[in-house]
């Protein structure tokens, strides 16, 4: 049986850019205005069944708009998770031209998120190390990891990290056997996986058979394939795509989060929503389920895992 949920990520929910090619004109890029409408998403998307929700630091304001929404909404079925080891630079600057997250996967970076991202306690349920790599050296650094061993039994936190790239794959294989103290440090894993990019899947189901939890994030490919002039290249896929939403009276978002839940039937798909009518699309991702024959049509479309993360690393902020 599949018991896939669907949560909210708060990517595009903290800040006035993110990468995404499927824009809607805000009327208002004030913070006071995203605020106002991350709390009546969060609320409606509580009403409409959604318990997990995951956020970081380096979401704009993200993470303190959900600290704030559970300060007056303290339910007790929540699962949140959040992250650390990236901060938001851009500082609402809506012509910013330089990084808008920076990366430091320091034990000194850790404590002061850490000490911020504890207030989501006792919702909090899965902290995660934000984009682990080889090369910042996180997945060797003993203190580092030392200290999310502390959290976790302090706290009795999931320890999880997320990953993103072509090392996906290897850094999983290697994370997934990582022990401190002699106990596995890792039982959460949130990597990009969609109809183009889906290379972890045999790990995946391996860590899932394993009762690791998996989230999935970017199921949408950041809007690619939905249809676009400037990618093309997905026009078959698109059509197929459409074929299939006319069938099962939804929209494309529905039918690519659907192949994620039928393919891999992980714990978690985090929408990317950023409002009530996108999120209300999603949800509907849950009322059917995709043929056998579909599946292995839409599997067909998947990319090399080079081309997709090149390809992903052009993408602009808007």
């Amino acid at each position: 049986m599949n018991n896939t949920k669907i949560g909210l990520g708060l990517a595009a929910i903290g800040r006035p850019q993110y990468i995404n090619l499927r824009q809607e004109s805000d009327p208002d890029k004030s913070e006071f205005f995203y605020r106002s409408r991350a709390f009546d998403l969060l609320s409606f998307a509580y009403d409409q069944g959604i318990r997990h929700f995951d956020t970081a630091p380096s979401y704009g304001k993200g993470e303190e708009f959900l600290q704030q929404w559970y300060l007056n909404n303290p339910y007790k079925d929540l699962s949140l998770s959040t992250k650390w080891g990236y901060t938001y630079m851009a500082n609402w600057d809506l012509g910013y031209s330089k990084p808008h997250e920076i990366k430091e996967h320091s034990l000194n970076k850790l404590r002061d998120q850490w000490s911020v991202s504890k207030s989501l306690l006792p919702a909090l349920k899965t902290y995660q190390i934000h984009s682990a790599t080889f090369e910042s050296g996180v997945l060797k650094n003993k203190e580092v990891l030392q200290e999310l061993h502390d959290i976790k039994k302090s706290t009795g936190l999931k320890i999880g990290l997320s990953a993103s790239g072509i090392q996906q794959k290897d850094i999983l294989e290697y994370a997934s056997k990582k022990r401190v103290e002699g106990e596995i440090l890792f039982e959460s894993f949130q990597v990009t996986y969609n109809i183009l990019e889906s290379s972890t899947h045999e790990i995946l189901k391996e860590l899932i058979s394993n009762g690791k939890a998996i989230i999935i994030k970017e199921a949408l490919a950041n809007g690619r394939i939905f249809g676009n002039a400037d990618y093309d290249h997905y026009s078959e896929l698109v059509i197929f795509m459409e074929s299939l939403a006319k069938k099962y009276q939804v929209s494309l978002d529905a039918i690519g989060l659907r192949f994620v839940i039928d393919h891999l039937q992980p714990a978690i798909v985090l929408s990317g929503a950023s409002n009530k009518r996108q999120l209300t699309q999603n949800l509907k991702a849950l009322k059917f389920k995709l043929q056998p024959k579909e599946l292995d049509q839409l599997k067909q479309y998947a990319v090399d895992c080079d081309f997709y993360w090149n390809e992903r690393k052009n993408l602009k902020w808007y």
